[in-house]
């Protein structure tokens, strides 16, 4: 880390008092504890917060059994003091539940108490509003509460002017209410039926509470899971009840063939190996499964997956970064999510009395080039940002900026 990065690096134990005292635990805002393992992590938050009286701590916990509703209390100031709790598996299995009910959309991302989306859509061939300018569409959808706050082109993002236009190949960052996702979509050419009949490749933390989740919410989907190890395997099926639980490799075709990929929606690779979910959803995918989703924490992969027969992938690690930024960035900051391996990032941030974006027309504020506002929350409703729009002290803003114009 010290060679790649401008950063001390420590070696020694994250949650003994002598090695967080080394680290300058006494002059710490702050400290983020996300070891591998759960217990340490929350002692380092407890040890930050009994000797070194550390503001604020960030703790990854990852064992659901922490994170029922009912201990709540344990993470309180007088119990073990621990701010925000970040759990990689939950929000990564939220991503890819919103995935499942917007399959057009290559991202979704919620602000302002749900009331807006952040929805990464990309521009293919088939794509209707394609070298149209911003402008124009404006014009042709004058209702549509919806605005392209960001474009990922080639190795490049940019936040586009009113006189550019979307090319083939772009991913466009939309900014809308969320009301108006699902036609924002189909403006885009991307409108797909939700996917009903879904195979799900690992059954660790990330595979229960999806398919958890599935049960809940989409009364009339059908999930099948393929689970390497028997352990696992036995202990999802006792805890789920209407999903089919398969022992066996998610490697193996006849395997997949009787998990029903061949009929499937969609198939979800989600192992704790690169390799396998990038395999196992390309084979999905010749078998004849409609589309693929796959977890990669391996960035190097990002790159080639469309070539190989990936629909698309998550990133985990830009998930959980985006938790993190949300606390790091001073001012009151509601929400942040990270873009392209933090090339731009969408914040969330209530207006101040003293900012100078208040109480003057938006075409009369000089916002400099690489940020774009994309939505006001105002009381409890969206207003779609025009030239006569006001913001006004308390009003959420939800706007994209690029990593260098983030501060």
């Amino acid at each position: 880390i010290q060679d790649k990065l401008d950063v001390r690096g420590f070696v020694g134990h994250g949650s003994h008092p002598d090695m967080l005292a080394r680290a300058g635990a006494e002059q710490a805002d702050m400290i983020i504890a996300v070891t591998l393992y759960d217990e340490v992590n929350m002692l380092a938050c407890q040890v930050a917060h009994s000797l070194f009286n550390v503001p604020t701590k960030i703790a990854r916990v990852r064992a659901q059994s922490y994170l029922q509703p009912h201990w709540s209390n344990l993470f309180t100031r007088e119990h073990m003091p621990i701010d925000v709790i970040i759990s990689p598996e939950i929000e990564v299995g939220d991503v890819i539940l919103r995935r499942i009910a917007l399959p057009g959309a290559r991202e979704v991302v919620m602000f302002a108490q749900d009331k807006v989306a952040m929805v990464a859509i990309e521009c293919d061939e088939d794509c209707p509003v394609i070298d149209t300018p911003l402008s124009q569409l404006s014009e042709l959808f004058p209702d549509l509460r919806a605005t392209v706050v960001g474009i990922w082109r080639g190795s490049s993002m940019f936040a586009p002017r009113s006189g550019d236009q979307i090319q083939r190949g772009d991913l466009a960052y939309v900014i809308a209410e969320r009301s108006q996702i699902r036609r924002t979509l189909s403006i885009f050419g991307k409108e797909k039926p939700e996917a009903s009949r879904i195979v799900l490749a690992g059954g660790g933390n990330i595979g229960i509470y999806l398919a958890r989740s599935i049960e809940k919410r989409m009364p009339n989907a059908r999930v099948k899971v393929v689970e390497r190890s028997r352990e696992a395997a036995v202990r999802m099926a006792d805890n789920l009840k209407r999903t089919v639980v398969l022992h066996g490799s998610a490697l193996d075709e006849q395997m997949l063939i009787e998990a029903g990929a061949q009929n499937a929606d969609l198939m979800v690779s989600i192992t704790n190996d690169d390799q396998v979910n990038i395999l196992s959803a390309v084979l999905a995918k010749k078998l004849g499964c409609k589309a693929n989703l796959c977890l990669l924490n391996n960035s190097g992969y990002y790159g080639f997956t469309k070539s190989l027969g990936i629909d698309d992938f998550i990133d985990p690690r830009g998930v959980t970064i985006s938790r993190v930024l949300q606390h790091v960035r001073r001012g009151r900051i509601r929400g942040v999510y990270s873009l392209q391996n933090g090339a731009a990032e969408v914040i969330e941030a209530e207006a101040l009395d003293t900012s100078p974006l208040v109480g003057r027309p938006l075409r009369e504020l000089e916002l400099p080039p690489g940020i774009r506002i994309g939505a006001i929350y105002h009381g409890d409703h969206v207003v779609p940002p025009t030239g006569d729009s006001v913001i006004r002290p308390k009003d959420r803003i939800v706007m994209f900026a690029l990593s260098e114009r983030v501060r």
